[in-house]
């Protein structure tokens, strides 16, 4: 089982442009998002469920199954909590998805966005 944080899950060149492009702009932009996440995005959400507003279009959910997404949450039920068409599972893959499986992800989108009338 690769560990999900390895480089190795990365093309050569993907790693070379993620570097390019992990500025300290992008760095500090990064950090405020997860401040965010653990801060007013909180409050947000709360609001939301206390306002019995939630997600009315179809939502898709992927994980990967060497993860800690599956192991410690149990993703439909937390989706299904605030939105109402969800469906979705764990692939075969770490925190990378689309770097560890690029066609299974590429697939399901495919499924996913064709599979639906506008």
């Amino acid at each position: 089982m690769a560990d999900s944080l390895d480089r190795g899950v990365f093309a050569p060149e993907a790693w070379a442009e993620y570097e390019r492009c992990f500025t300290p702009g992008a760095i500090h932009a990064s950090c405020e998002d997860y401040r965010a996440a653990a801060g007013i995005d909180l409050l947000h959400d709360r609001a939301d469920r206390d306002g019995r507003r939630t997600i009315n279009c179809p939502l898709l959910a992927l994980w990967g199954e060497r993860g800690i997404i599956g192991r410690c949450f149990r993703p439909l039920d937390e989706w299904r909590r605030v939105a109402t068409d969800v469906s979705g599972h764990e692939v075969p893959a770490g925190h990378y998805i689309p770097e560890e499986a690029p066609e299974l992800l590429a697939q399901e989108l495919e499924e996913f966005f064709g599979g639906r009338k506008a």
